[in-house]
């Protein structure tokens, strides 16, 4: 690697050979202002920039790093994968293995294909569910974001809030005139035109939004109802919040299921899944078509089932216990520092809302509650005053923080006082 030393040298490059000088808009940081920082290495909680300067991390590849950073069970699988040829456009042994164990672990899970993104995986479970029921229109949620597939992006939350798009250029109307968006938390009537409904088990890209009680069990009813398909988009939460998942947590059975992040180890992956009958759609057996030649990767897969094979239920009992407590200390750190502070949490996911201090926060219903927190304008402020003091959040107010299972007791109690630093100089610059 050249010895460029500043990141501000590396952004400007990047600028000049790549659109807004990053590959996700997510790491931007237009919303927050400044430099983003050019990570070099990572270490279980720790990144570190090309300045030598190490942030601990709550960011976490966006949740892929379930383990934290180059945990050694992950890089020895991905290294014996590799040694052995990294693609083949041809069945392997890996494909069976991390399917087996994504079956076994998922109530009601029956089959699974890869793919290489959780986009994709979407696409295709949507695909399925038209393809099965002979429908065309859909359900989202707003708020909720699914990837970047047209037919999605309209109403979505992450990225696409952050940056205040209502959707995106380039999508014609068409292209949305199936799609329906309702509010998160509300079930919608639906008709004998809707093939499925789409949603993420816990909304986790408008900031953090709980379900709220009845809600998940009302959608699986309303889609019994109508005969359309229950879809639950489990790329954040799959193998993050809980060893079976939301399907676990909450006790609903979607129809299909979309996973990502964790079930790659770090490496790009996604999949989709649900019973072997609803499957027969797919092709080569059905008459819907799927495919990519690097689906399936043997190094994606390899570290998949290695994260996987590493962690038990006491181990997701233990990092929801030490997140939530994490969670509880931060948010009085911040209010004791003069803002107002709520951080919501559904197992170890937490959320961040954060405001002037002169009124109490609670936790938003939907996404226009969580538009109307975000609104405050302290998030940026926080956001940048923790990072001189090396504790590294997403540069954007709708993102949650991901604790790993490398953050130590230690680890989450300097963040607190970090974070009770970095209050107290924010809270003195609004006054």
């Amino acid at each position: 690697m050249p010895e460029t030393t500043t990141n501000a040298v590396w952004f400007d490059r990047a600028l000049k050979v790549i659109p807004g000088g990053v590959d996700s808009p997510v790491r931007s940081f237009s919303s927050v202002g400044g430099t983003p920082y050019t990570v070099v290495s990572g270490k279980g909680a720790y990144v570190v920039d090309v300045e030598g300067t190490r942030y601990l991390d709550f960011v976490q590849s966006y949740g892929a790093s379930l383990l934290g950073h180059a945990d050694p069970r992950v890089v020895a699988a991905i290294t014996d994968a590799a040694h052995r040829g990294t693609t083949f456009g041809a069945p392997t042994p890996g494909e069976v293995l991390l399917a087996e164990a994504i079956i076994d672990r998922v109530p009601g899970l029956e089959q699974v294909r890869f793919v290489s993104s959780g986009t994709e995986a979407v696409m295709s479970a949507v695909r399925i569910a038209r393809g099965a029921t002979g429908r065309s229109k859909i359900v989202k949620f707003d708020g909720c974001y699914h990837g970047h597939a047209d037919h999605l992006l309209v109403a979505g939350g992450s990225g696409v809030a952050q940056l205040g798009l209502p959707g995106s250029a380039g999508v014609p109307l068409g292209a949305v005139a199936d799609t329906i968006v309702a509010p998160y938390n509300e079930v919608p009537p639906l008709t004998d035109e809707v093939a499925c409904v789409l949603v993420e088990p816990v909304a986790a890209n408008m900031n953090l939004v709980s379900p709220a009680p009845g809600f998940l069990e009302g959608l699986r009813a309303e889609c019994d109802r109508v005969g359309a398909l229950l879809i639950f988009d489990e790329v954040i939460t799959g193998f993050r919040i809980e060893l079976g998942g939301a399907a676990a947590m909450t006790g609903v059975t979607p129809d299909m299921w979309c996973f990502g992040k964790v079930i790659g180890g770090g490496l790009p992956v996604g999949a989709f899944g649900g019973t072997a009958a609803l499957l027969e759609v797919l092709a080569p057996q059905g008459p819907v078509y799927q495919g990519g030649t690097l689906s399936g990767n043997p190094l994606a897969l390899a570290a998949g089932l290695a994260v996987l094979s590493s962690v038990t239920e006491v181990d997701y009992s233990a990092l929801s216990e030490r997140s939530q407590r994490f969670g509880r200390d931060l948010s009085a750190a911040l209010i004791d520092g003069g803002l107002s502070a709520c951080v919501p949490a559904v197992g170890p996911l937490l959320g961040l809302y954060v405001g002037d201090g002169e009124a109490e926060i609670s936790a938003p219903n939907n996404y226009a509650e969580s538009k109307r927190l975000v609104a405050s304008g302290v998030y940026p402020k926080l956001f940048h005053a923790l990072l001189r003091r090396g504790m590294a959040l997403a540069p954007g107010a709708y993102e949650v923080m991901f604790v790993s299972m490398a953050h130590t007791d230690a680890q989450l109690a300097e963040a607190v006082e970090k974070a009770a630093e970095a209050a107290t100089e924010v809270a003195a610059l609004l006054r």
